[in-house]
This record gives structure tokens, sequence and C-alpha cells, in this order.
């Protein structure tokens, strides 16, 4: 897969703002609601560099069917060279199997430039489940069986000899399985503090992800965040660090419910 340029990623962050805007808009007939969200973060591990985000998360409830989907992207540049390129897509949907019990598909899409891979992708499904669902503590998990695809890059490397040794592109597939825990916290009507913890478990390679985040109310519409993500990948690529941090500041719009 080529490298996605800057044209590229702008297009797809417009994309999620124009789609923010349409959510917006179809929340007052009582369709999407969610937030869009605007961050400036520093990472560390494969690359340490300041970094510009947006991201749009919106759902939807229809009797006993939820509908969400998220896309996010980050972008940042050092010295005039791309030091940040990575988008992320996903869709589930659920339907409830009783109060608290429900069954899920999923299906989700990362590129990520700086990891050795090209794309990640999982299709799958299993059951969720919803522990608490109050005003002011809501915890869900969930998980189950699907496919998993890496499409891992060329690298050049050297060999015990120190002579060039080049590892060819291939695409893995393999039996995968996703995991997720998401759990919220209102102190009051105006600040919360969200963890939410990731599992995408292949064969070859698993993927832990966790990101806290405390989030104050501005206004009715618009919040403040900070947020702290750590990655670890169990299996990365031939020189590449299996473990990534991004803490980011954000400026959220909320829409719907």
């Amino acid at each position: 897969m080529p490298k996605v340029s800057r044209p590229a990623l702008s297009i797809a962050l417009v994309s999620a703002a124009m789609l923010a805007g349409n959510a917006a808009v179809a929340q007052e007939d009582g369709g999407w609601s969610g937030e869009a969200a605007f961050s400036a973060g520093y990472t560390t591990g494969n690359t340490e560099t300041t970094d510009l985000g947006l991201g749009i998360d919106v759902a939807r409830e229809q009797g006993v069917w939820t509908y969400a989907f998220v896309a996010e992207g980050d972008y940042g540049e050092q010295d005039s060279v791309e030091s940040r390129n990575r988008y992320f897509l996903s869709g589930d949907v659920d339907r409830l199997l009783g109060d608290k019990l429900f069954a899920f598909g999923r299906t989700s899409y990362e590129v990520d430039q700086f990891t050795g891979f090209d794309s990640r992708s999982f299709v799958g499904g299993g059951l969720g489940y919803h522990i608490f669902d109050g005003e002011q503590v809501k915890w869900t998990v969930r998980g189950g069986p699907g496919v998993k695809i890496d499409e891992v890059k060329r690298t050049v490397t050297t060999d015990s000899l120190g002579a060039p040794l080049v590892i060819p592109a291939e695409t893995v597939s393999s039996f995968g399985a996703v995991a997720r825990s998401a759990f919220g916290y209102k102190f009051n009507d105006n600040v919360k503090i969200t963890n939410e913890t990731d599992l995408l478990y292949g064969e070859t390679s698993t993927q832990i992800e966790n990101m806290v985040a405390l989030t104050a109310s501005v206004s009715s519409a618009i919040s403040a965040r900070v947020s702290f993500n750590v990655r670890h990948d169990t299996n990365p690529a031939d020189g590449f660090e299996d473990t990534d941090t991004a803490l980011k500041v954000a400026l959220v719009y909320g829409f719907g419910k």
C-alpha cells in the first residue's frame, strides 16, 4: 500500500468533519449523537513528535439496535519532514438480547506509517454486557472472534555479517479476537473520567491499548479534554518499538443526547 500523502490525510479529516456536521443535523430528528474533537498532542515510541488530530465518534439507537462509527486522524511534521501519519476507521452494530446482554459485529481499519505495517484490519463479532449503565457510572465489556489482516511493510535491515537484508512486504491473515472495556464515571454534570481498554489479538501479533481521559464541560456543547494513551504491540516489525504513548489536549463538540 502506498504511503498516505498529506493531501490524502487532509481529505480524510475534512470528510470526518463533514460527517460530524451531518450527524449534528441528523440528531435533531432523533438520529445520530456523539462528538467531534480537535486535538494537539505529543507522542513517544516509534516517533517523538507533536501532532494535530481530528476525530468523530457517532452512534444511533433504533429499538434494540445500536449503530456506532469512529473516524480518527493524526498528522505531524518535524523540520518539514513527516513524523506522524495515522488514521483509523471502525464500525459496530449492536443488538440487545436482554436488559444488559448484547451481540455485536465489528469491522476496523488502521493505517499508521510509523509502525512497520501498511495497514491492519479486523472483521468479527461476539457478545457484550453492560455491567453498569446508570447516569453516574457506565461500564461495558465485549469480546469475540474474527479475522485479523496485517499488511506488513517491506523493510531493509542487516544480517549477522552486516550485509543488507531485504524483508519483502507480505499480507498476514490469521484467526483473531477483539476485546474491549469502556468505563466512565461522572463526578458531576460537568466533569467525567473515562478509561477504555482495547485488545486486538492475532496469531502473529497482538495490540493492547489503554486510554484514560478527563473531560470538563465549557458550555452546553463544548468540552475540554486531556487524555493519555499507551499502546503495546507484542511482536512489532523489525526495527520498530513495541510501545507508543500519546498525551493529548482536545476541544470537543458534543451533539445529540
